[in-house]
């Protein structure tokens, strides 16, 4: 049977730069503020790590300070995608040989794929390494839908360990359910969804909001694990205004301004990605303020 890479909160960690480069100082700074708190794994280089605009030479480094830090305490999962298998192969065999614990893979976007080009896609990528691959369906941003039915089939892949869910659809999520086997894993792609999904055999989450809040995500999904949905769900509703004013406007746009108000990094993004308008700061701040966060 098939193990999760991790179960309960894994942050979708930022990558904070300065106008020169990374900065790797306060990417170690987050990282411990992370363990400190209770995140369960730590996920590099994906969307919220702006890994789009990142060079191969900054992602290595990146993937390799991010090991380097975590020293075996939780699991690491580096972002591998791409819309070309072939690249997104090459990623993947150079992070499996850093040393990471698993792949996160996004569905190939912009020349998109049918359902059969999906499951080709994603099994040449999983033929390539020996560690886990999770996929990542996030129709928003690729303009790709996975099915259940072709979750099924990758389900019987045995590097193929489960799927980021952040299609918001609810009903693709319960077929899922039903048509795999029970070692094919889900984790919630959307944080206010994560009790909801895990109520439905969700096993954690991949999050944007553990940034800031990594207690309260730890917390929740923890709550969720032990079947305790009473107390997830009431946290739940009470993370609600945060993670609607985290996504405002585009991830990772707010949870970097976010974590410049409370002094963890600069608020430094990269084109096209750009400061935030005036109004939306102001309505971040005053939720910030709300939680206690600055």
């Amino acid at each position: 049977m098939k193990q999760p890479v991790f179960t309960g909160s894994g942050v979708a960690i930022i990558t904070p730069f300065t106008n020169d480069g990374v900065d790797y100082a306060a990417l170690a700074d987050l990282l411990e503020f992370q363990l400190e708190n209770g995140t369960d794994a730590v996920i590099v280089c994906g969307t919220t790590g702006e890994a789009a605009t990142m060079s191969a030479a900054e992602r290595s480094r990146t993937i390799d300070a991010v090991l380097s830090q975590v020293n075996g305490r939780v699991p690491v999962i580096a972002g591998t995608g791409a819309n070309c298998t072939e690249t997104a192969v090459a990623h993947a065999r150079e992070a499996e040989a850093a040393g990471v614990d698993g792949m996160l893979v996004v569905t190939p976007y912009y020349n998109k794929a049918t359902q059969r080009g999906l499951v080709r896609h994603y099994q040449t990528i999983a033929d390539a390494v020996t560690k886990p691959v999770i996929l990542y369906n996030v129709p928003s941003r690729t303009g790709v839908k996975c099915t259940a039915e072709t979750y099924a089939a990758l389900s019987l892949h045995p590097n193929i360990v489960g799927v980021k869910e952040a299609s918001g659809d609810f009903a693709l999520i319960q077929k899922t359910r039903e048509l795999c086997p029970e070692d094919f894993y889900i984790w919630s792609g959307n944080d206010d969804e994560t009790a909801p999904i895990m109520l439905l055999g969700g096993v954690g989450v991949i999050s944007v909001a553990a940034n800031i809040v990594p207690d309260a995500m730890a917390r929740m999904t923890h709550a969720c694990l032990k079947g305790d949905f009473v107390t997830a769900g009431r946290m739940q509703l009470r993370l609600r205004k945060l993670c609607e004013a985290l996504f405002c406007e585009v991830n990772p746009i707010p949870v970097k301004a976010a974590l410049a108000m409370m002094g963890r990094c600069r608020e430094v993004l990269r084109q096209p990605l750009c400061e935030m308008e005036e109004g939306d700061r102001e309505r971040l701040r005053k939720v910030l303020e709300e939680y206690g966060l600055v």
